[in-house]
């Protein structure tokens, strides 16, 4: 974009009457405006500064306690350099003990910010991070063993933008905040008086998540942002503990995907309806020549649990207001050359099983249907819930698999015991989290085949792997979509088996081991996680 017309942008955003229809008066009543986060680069020594600080946000009238980094809520968003050194500070200032993890970036265990690496109330820390990795939009997030998803729900959630030369080649939409749009969805659910998010781990949570009926964009409910006329890019972030989205556009206008959670693809991908599990990230470009105003939406969920109100009908997220500025970027009609997929033949084969103890199941469900009825089950017939014993088949043996036999690992939960605990009720392996004892060693720059399965599990289990991006073999039994077939770092596993092939470049010992998780929080926090070493 050239300067001049920057400069006309800058004042068109200001100015009322840029919004044809929309007086000033208008636009106070009807929709705020959407905050944008500031783009933090290292200054001249490289370093970049990150407080972890409680703060107040606005909603629904009122003042809500919510936590942030450098503010009241989310965070800033890092751009980092490929190949560039940045050091980055970090101060604990909230009431509790905290980790920050570097969600999609590929760099040692002393550095991931895993649930090892604790950061006590007062206390700062520096790491230093060096990017070795292609484009990417990432994002950083607590990872406090058993109060990720408490830390998350208060708004603790920020992106990283990795840059490298190829990606600045390309003539994509670039301007921050202008026709480059940070979009970080999170739902919340307040308190009956409005006053404090209402974040509550119990049974009902451990079986089916946390979830709210106020969904926001960059922290607020469904903002407007005017924008040049031309091509949009928008960079989304499911930072919601456990709410899948269905993202779309009011008119149905396309969305052309470019980039996954590891970077761009090899060609824009054409959808009409995007699935954004969370944790995951992806970016795509709208077409806003036409100059017609449209929302972008979420469709009704099909999550078990989650099949209630507001969320039972499509949802706007963003109102997008073209203005007759016009933009500059472009859609190449191919983006970077990704590399074949490798074979997998004579490699060492893993099996993770994801399964629910039979207990932490039936309660969750009871106390689910008690509190919203069977409209929530989303049509799930009760009697899948009422054990989760593994198919047949699913007890073979794998080739390479390193003493993770299934018959030792995956089958059905043995009954709970009277001292039977719902924080240890989710698992893999037949284990929960164990943070003294990683499952297994990867030997680094060894290519490796991953199963996770979620036979016998009618859950969705958005699969989350630390320091690596690997690329998708197939999801649930069936070939990736094309815009999945990049580089990713979490996988839909819902119902049956996802396989990816990965490689960990960078060492992580047992003190700082990698994590490979559900992204459903409170499954992680209740246990369906395991420590991972690199050697």
């Amino acid at each position: 974009m050239l300067r001049r017309d920057f400069l006309k942008l800058t004042a068109a955003l200001s100015a009322a009457g840029a919004l044809p229809l929309w007086s000033q008066r208008a636009l106070a009543q009807t929709r705020p405006m959407l905050p944008i986060p500031d783009l933090l680069t290292p200054d001249a020594r490289g370093t970049i500064t990150l407080r972890m600080q409680t703060g107040t946000s606005q909603w629904r009238g009122n003042a809500v306690p919510s936590w942030g980094y450098n503010g009241n809520l989310l965070g800033p968003a890092l751009q980092l350099e490929r190949g560039k050194r940045t050091t980055i500070t970090l101060h604990n200032q909230l009431p509790e003990a905290t980790t920050l993890h570097w969600h999609g970036l590929l760099i040692p265990g002393e550095v991931d910010g895993g649930p090892h690496a604790l950061l006590a109330p007062g206390e700062q820390r520096s790491v230093s991070i060096t990017p070795d990795q292609p484009a990417a939009t990432c994002w950083f997030h607590p990872h406090t063993h058993g109060r990720s998803g408490y830390q998350v729900a208060q708004g603790l959630a920020g992106l990283v933008l990795v840059q490298d030369i190829e990606a600045e080649q390309l003539l994509l939409p670039k301007q921050w905040g202008i026709d480059d749009l940070p979009l970080v969805f999170q739902d919340k659910q307040l308190t009956t008086d409005g006053k404090r998010i209402d974040y509550q781990l119990d049974v009902m949570r451990a079986a089916v998540g946390w979830f709210g009926d106020m969904m926001l964009t960059n922290g607020v409910e469904y903002p407007q942002q005017a924008v040049p006329r031309g091509w949009l890019r928008l960079r989304l972030l499911n930072g919601c503990n456990a709410r899948s989205l269905q993202l779309t556009t009011s008119d149905r206008r396309p969305l052309y995907v470019i980039a996954s959670d590891g970077g761009l693809l090899a060609e824009p991908v054409r959808l009409e309806t995007l699935s954004l599990l969370p944790g995951e990230r992806f970016e795509v470009l709208v077409d806003t020549h036409d100059g017609k105003s449209f929302d972008l939406t979420t469709l009704p969920v099909k999550q078990m649990g989650m099949t209630l109100a507001p969320f039972d009908q499509p949802l706007p997220l963003l109102r997008i207001q073209p203005l007759q500025v016009q933009a500059s970027g472009t859609l190449p009609d191919a983006l970077v050359a990704l590399p074949p997929v490798p074979s997998s033949e004579g490699i060492t084969n893993r099996w993770l099983q994801l399964s629910m103890d039979p207990q932490l199941d039936r309660l969750g469900m009871q106390q689910l249907m008690d509190r919203y009825g069977m409209k929530a089950m989303a049509g799930m017939d009760r009697d899948q819930h009422a054990g989760m014993k593994m198919p047949e088949d699913a007890h073979q043996k794998t080739s390479g698999h390193q003493g993770m036999d299934h018959h030792q690992h995956g089958g059905a939960p043995q009954p709970a015991s009277a001292a039977w605990d719902f924080h240890q009720g989710n698992k893999i392996n037949g284990q929960p989290f164990n943070m003294n004892k990683p499952m297994f060693d990867v030997k680094r720059g060894a290519l490796e085949k991953w199963t996770i399965s979620g036979e016998g599990d009618a859950m969705l289990h958005p699969f989350h792997i630390h320091g690596t991006q690997f690329r998708i073999l197939s999801e649930n039994g069936k070939p990736p979509a094309a815009h999945r077939q990049g580089w990713k770092d979490t996988v839909n596993v819902e119902g049956w088996r996802s396989e990816v092939l990965v490689r960990f470049d960078h060492l992580a010992a047992a003190d700082h081991a990698y994590m490979a998780h559900c992204h459903l929080l409170e499954h992680e926090d209740t246990g369906m996680m395991l420590g991972f070493t690199v050697s």
